[in-house]
């Protein structure tokens, strides 16, 4: 008598729920096409940035006037402490609007208050000019209305990678379409197998319960890498979304989607198990995600939240995927220079998953 297989029982599993996600309109539409659409939405926009900057002050700036004072005090400017030379390599991958040198012109009472910006990141260099000169002309009112302004402001473009709108959104729109589908395609799916017995009676067959979960979770996770291949070559390819290392980069991107998607998927294991009905499934996935959605820099900047949540922010699962994403892709990071954002996905999974496993039924 031939010996059942199991791996086959498993890619049969597999390959039946593949094609009843791609028959769901509502799982292509939200998973890809969806996405798609914000992306292109963002892409015309082709704005960015926010109500906040974030700078660094050079270390050749004087630091004794009022004009430094009012910049350090401002809250519409985020000042990077760093040394030197970090400052330099953030402002070169867009991380840093400008430094800013402030020093006194020769021979007068006026000073040169000097931006060094690198291409990488011109989207919010006229938010910056626009602060400053909000604040000059502030110090002018108090000191001398009468007399000169008592600063002016020059401007130097360094070279460096462009920094386009869609470097910003479409890591975003990754991260918003792998949550969503995570969460509510698994908490709904293993649901509604256990409410129609199907779960109980795959159970009672030759096929054993973890191929059963691993053949429906692959079927998740080939669909939702298909997403991520379909909206980075979207973006490359119409957009020109920035690849910092061409494949490389491409594959990493990959990876760590893969982690926060196997993370997300945790989620809805949970919710399938501890939800009394289907109606309340949408309730406890959206006490989930919607916070994040808004949170987490998938729309918008974090740097415009209030400080004093930034710790919470750069705990959720949602924002550990966007920044990756960001510095593997316009940064050129390996995913061992995301070490940080990684170690934040693999916790939430340690969590997410241990209490996965006591909330689980088959029935």
């Amino acid at each position: 008598m031939q010996q059942y297989s199991q791996l086959k029982a498993m890619l049969a599993i597999t390959k039946a729920s593949l094609i009843a996600i791609f028959r769901s309109p509502q799982s292509v539409f939200f998973g890809i096409f969806f996405p798609i659409v914000l992306i292109v939405i963002f892409g015309a926009l082709g704005g960015g940035g926010g109500l906040s900057v974030d700078v660094g002050i050079d270390s050749k700036s004087d630091t004794s006037n009022l004009i430094y004072a009012s910049i350090k005090n401002s809250p519409l400017l985020n000042i990077n402490d760093a040394r030197q030379d970090t400052l330099e390599d953030l402002m070169n991958k867009g991380r840093l609007t400008a430094l800013i040198q402030i020093n006194k012109i020769s021979g007068t009472d006026t000073y040169d208050v000097h931006l060094r910006s690198s291409s990488a990141n011109q989207l919010q260099l006229p938010a910056l000019q626009s602060i400053l000169n909000g604040i000059i002309s502030t110090l002018d009112k108090k000191i001398h209305p009468e007399q000169t302004s008592i600063a002016t402001i020059s401007v130097e473009e360094v070279q460096g990678r462009e920094y386009k709108a869609i470097d910003f959104y479409l890591p975003g729109m990754i991260g918003f379409s792998l949550i969503g589908l995570a969460v509510f395609g698994v908490a709904f799916l293993f649901f509604n197998l256990r409410e129609t017995l199907v779960l109980k009676r795959l159970y009672s067959s030759p096929i054993n319960r973890l191929n059963i979960i691993l053949g429906e979770t692959l079927a998740r996770v080939i669909f939702q890498m298909i997403t991520v291949f379909v909206l980075i070559l979207f973006g490359r390819f119409f957009y020109h979304f920035t690849l910092a290392r061409g494949a490389i980069t491409f594959i990493d991107m990959v990876i760590v989607s893969l982690i926060g998607l196997i993370v997300f998927m945790g989620v809805g294991f949970v919710i399938s198990g501890v939800a009394k009905n289907q109606n309340i499934i949408p309730i406890y996935s959206n006490l989930f995600m919607f916070p994040q959605y808004f949170l987490s820099g998938s729309f918008f900047p974090t740097s415009i939240l209030p400080k004093s949540i930034h710790w919470l922010i750069e705990a959720l699962p949602l924002t550990a995927l966007n920044d990756s994403l960001r510095k593997i892709s316009f940064e050129g990071a390996s995913i061992f220079d995301c070490w940080s954002q990684i170690g934040i996905l693999l916790g939430w999974g340690v969590v997410i998953y241990f209490i996965a496993v006591k909330t689980f039924k088959w029935e």
